[in-house]
């Protein structure tokens, strides 16, 4: 029990090999029950979580995966015994920060109508890369009332169980998703001024970064078409911003440039110069790179809306998109 609460902890993971034994080793003292969610890895990583005390459940791989599917299994695992007061989530690839299970939990003593408690999320090498410093930029979010966590948070289970959980047929995105549904039922979710994980990206090539972005276009798209609708509006403005800037404004130039004039490509000016815009605003060090990707992003979170526009017409199975 901390803080008056009894905490169980979820982790999900595949071949995270020594990260997930970091992870593992980050969780403190009175948490009660600690349930790791193997999706197929071969590096050995089901013993040593067994090794560190953690119940074990390893998906079926014969069913499409989501990590939210994982969550939801470990949960399902916690509530065999009874489930918790909370539930920390938290992926493979992160380390929970000295005091954050503590402090997050005195929060949801202290506001009942907090249903998602999440703090700082740091990467543990921003140095090694551009995009591992550019996920660390993605990751300070405004402290306060908030719309949405990510993978890592601490969980108010009553809350969490009032809504059904993780949808487990969405790709990804399903955190914000889950927000949604918890804000339309009159609960809070809530950013605090905290340090809470340290995150390993490993994300060193430009593949890498370019997947990830395909995925956040995706994430745009799906959520979009879930909830949409005033007045949540969730992930509308993304999802147009990314096709207007990556798919309809340069198939708009290019067709100018064929059937009017070659001038009209001079219209590709405008991305230099939201390049400057977006560096002007952005904080330093990272104006001018974060400034540069941002723009080229939207060519790959283009590609990620059309893709799930695709996969929703046809009914096709969603493919996970995996950027490590």
């Amino acid at each position: 029990m901390i803080a008056g609460l009894t905490i169980g902890l979820v982790i999900i993971g595949r071949n995270e090999g020594a990260r997930l034994i970091r992870a593992l080793a980050s969780v403190p003292d009175g948490v009660g029950r600690i349930v790791y969610v193997d999706s197929g890895s071969t590096d050995g990583s089901v013993d040593a979580a067994r090794a560190a005390g953690a119940e074990v459940v390893t998906l079926d791989m014969t069913q499409p995966f989501t990590a939210a599917r994982a969550r939801n299994a470990g949960v399902d695992r916690l509530r065999q015994a009874g489930l918790p007061d909370a539930i920390q989530f938290m992926d493979g690839d992160c380390e929970l920060r000295d005091g954050w299970i503590a402090h997050a939990a005195a929060f949801l003593v202290e506001n009942p109508k907090a249903a998602v408690a999440c703090g700082r999320r740091r990467e543990r090498f921003p140095e090694a890369s551009v995009y591992n410093r550019m996920c660390d930029a993605e990751w300070n979010t405004p402290v306060g009332r908030a719309k949405a966590c990510g993978g890592d948070a601490l969980m108010r289970a009553e809350a969490f169980e009032a809504v059904g959980g993780f949808n487990p047929g969405l790709i990804a995105g399903e955190e914000p998703e889950l927000c949604v549904r918890l804000r339309a039922a009159g609960w809070e979710v809530w950013r605090l001024d905290h340090e809470m994980t340290w995150h390993d990206a490993a994300m060193t090539r430009f593949s890498q970064w370019w997947t990830r972005t395909r995925r956040g276009g995706y994430a745009f798209a799906l959520g979009t078409s879930l909830h949409g609708a005033p007045p949540e509006r969730h992930w509308v403005r993304e999802t147009r911003r990314a096709l207007i800037w990556g798919a309809v404004l340069p198939s708009v130039l290019l067709l100018a440039a064929v059937l009017i004039s070659p001038w009209a490509l001079l219209g590709f000016v405008l991305y230099p110069l939201q390049m400057v815009r977006i560096a002007l605003k952005s904080r330093p060090p990272f104006g001018w790179p974060q400034a540069f990707f941002m723009v080229l992003g939207k060519f790959a979170e283009a590609l990620g809306v059309m893709q799930c526009q695709l996969d929703l017409t046809t009914g096709r199975r969603k493919a996970l998109i995996e950027y490590k």
